[in-house]
């Protein structure tokens, strides 16, 4: 077994899938809590503190994304992946709608979920002795690896880390047109249908915390991509 490498709760009623993905999970590092149930998992949370959050979708007692909509009240940016043998794109939507990061479609190999849980769990585990350094831009401070953005007003919002590696790259190319491909195969590691519907929707979200920084802005460009401007 590898050494440890954070802690997840998982939340899957299907028993043999439950055992065998904690099972394997274990084996690659990670320390798994595995519940049957969405209240089960939400009590878990509540109790205990984590680093990710697996959720299947159709729960009994409480739903996965009913759960999720919990553990968002609770933390704004603990990561949380969704497990469904539900293909419909527009569930995968609401997901991410509800602020989730990441959506896998069963059947999934462990490999795939693993990799995904390790780009997640990347920056939990830095060095802490390194300097942290901020971003300034706009009337805005970014901090990328707390996933923070403190506001004008000095107010604090948390992203998620989907979010957080969003803002940074349209940071990374401030005033200059990034490409829908570009942002995608940076991002979500692919380019297809599903994965620009998600990058919509978290274009949406960053606008709406960019709507308190009137120095700021991310523009359609038509066609082509987004730029994030700065006045």
């Amino acid at each position: 077994m590898l050494g440890y490498k954070g802690k997840i709760l998982f939340v899957e009623d299907d028993e043999t899938l439950g055992f065998v993905t904690k099972e394997n999970l274990e084996m690659k590092g990670f320390h798994i809590k595995h519940c049957k149930d969405g209240v089960d998992g939400y009590e878990s949370f509540k109790k205990d503190n984590y680093d990710l959050c697996i959720f299947d979708v159709m729960l009994p007692k409480m739903d996965g994304f009913s759960l999720a909509e919990k553990v968002r009240s609770l933390n704004q940016e603990i990561p949380i992946l969704f497990l469904s043998a539900k293909s419909l794109k527009e569930d995968r939507i609401q997901g991410l709608k509800l602020g989730a990061d990441d959506y896998i479609t069963k059947p999934f190999s462990i490999e795939e979920l693993s990799l995904k849980v390790d780009i997640f769990l990347r920056r939990k585990f830095i060095d802490k002795q390194d300097d942290l350094q901020f971003i300034l831009i706009g009337q805005l401070k970014f901090d990328h690896r707390n996933l923070k953005i403190t506001m004008p007003d000095k107010s604090l919002r948390k992203l998620t880390q989907k979010e957080a590696d969003l803002f940074k790259l349209f940071i990374d190319h401030k005033n200059n047109i990034l490409k829908r491909q570009e942002i995608l195969e940076s991002i979500w590691g692919e380019d297809d249908y599903f994965m620009g519907r998600s990058l919509d929707v978290f274009i949406s979200r960053l606008r709406k915390i960019l709507k308190e920084d009137n120095c700021l802005r991310i523009e359609n460009i038509h066609g082509v991509g987004f730029k994030l401007q700065e006045d």
